[in-house]
């Protein structure tokens, strides 16, 4: 059983620092062009609309940091519970 899951394991071990990393510089990229977007907004609806976009893109970056900080730590947990169970679905 340790030869089926453990291929899964490394993959997702060896990808989840650079997936973090790449979503960091992706977000602060994308946040910053939303800042300069809302900085030049002279219409208050223009104004609403750029800050709302903004607080979406915080909220949503955070969250995907969030998710991948979760996998990484239950990873381990996940893995011995596949042991325990020896791949049952039950």
């Amino acid at each position: 059983m340790n030869a089926v899951f453990e291929p899964i394991v490394n993959l997702l071990n060896s990808i989840l620092i650079p997936l973090l990393a790449l979503v960091g510089a992706a977000g602060t990229i994308f946040c910053v062009i939303l800042g300069v977007k809302f900085a030049k907004a002279e219409e208050p609806q223009d104004r609403e609309k750029a800050k709302s976009a903004l607080k979406n893109a915080i909220i949503g970056f955070g969250l995907i940091f969030v998710l991948i900080l979760a996998l990484q730590l239950l990873m381990p947990v996940m893995k011995q519970w596949v042991i325990d169970n020896g791949g049952k679905l039950n």
